[in-house]
C-alpha cells in the first residue's frame, strides 16, 4: 500500500495523557526526522513499540546519506509546542541536510523523540508524506514545514 497521508501517533496521544511517557516536545533535546523510502506502510494506530524509529515498519526503508542527513535523522530546531483559537500546533524550523546530500526516492519522514530511552526508546510522534517521490543529487534536501506545522490537532 506504501505512503498516502500524515498522521500522529494515537500511542503517542495516549501515552502522553496516561502518562506513560514523558515527551516534552517544547524541551526534549532531540526531536528528529528520518526519512524514508515508498517499501513502507505507515499506520498511526501502532503500538508504541512499533512507532519507534528501527522498529515496525521503521526497521527498514531509511533513506540517508551520511553526515548530510546521517541515519537516524536529523534532529529539528526552533520547535514550537503552541495552542491557540482551539487548535494544538507542533512546528519546527525547515530541516536541511548538508549542502551536498545525494538522497534517492525519499517518500516521507518518521518524526520521534531520540531523548527518551524508556519505556519505549526513539518513540515516534508522527509521520508526514511528502505526496510523492523527492530526491535531490549533491545538493541540499530540505523539509519545508507547511504553514500548519508538523501538525495540528484541533479540539
Amino acid at each position: 500500500m506504501a505512503w498516502s497521508a500524515s498522521k500522529v501517533f494515537a500511542t503517542y496521544l495516549t501515552d502522553i495523557v496516561n502518562n506513560t511517557t514523558a515527551m516534552d516536545l517544547n524541551s526534549d533535546a532531540s526531536i528528529k526526522a528520518a526519512l524514508f523510502d515508498n517499501s513502507i506502510t505507515p499506520s498511526a494506530t501502532v503500538s508504541s513499540a512499533n512507532s519507534a524509529f528501527g522498529a515496525g515498519v521503521w526497521a527498514s526503508g531509511e533513506v540517508f546519506d551520511g553526515a548530510e542527513w546521517a541515519t537516524g535523522g536529523v534532529a529539528l530546531g526552533s520547535i514550537t509546542s503552541t495552542f491557540a483559537s482551539n487548535v494544538y500546533t507542533f512546528d519546527a524550523a525547515n530541516t536541511a541536510s548538508g549542502s551536498s546530500a545525494t538522497l534517492a526516492a525519499v517518500f516521507g519522514t518518521l518524526v520521534y523523540d531520540d531523548t527518551i530511552a524508556a519505556p519505549v526508546a526513539d518513540q515516534g510522534i508522527c509521520f508526514n508524506y511528502f505526496g510523492g517521490t523527492n530526491s535531490v543529487t549533491d545538493g541540499t534536501f530540505t523539509i519545508i514545514w507547511n504553514a500548519a506545522g508538523i501538525f495540528t490537532i484541533t479540539v
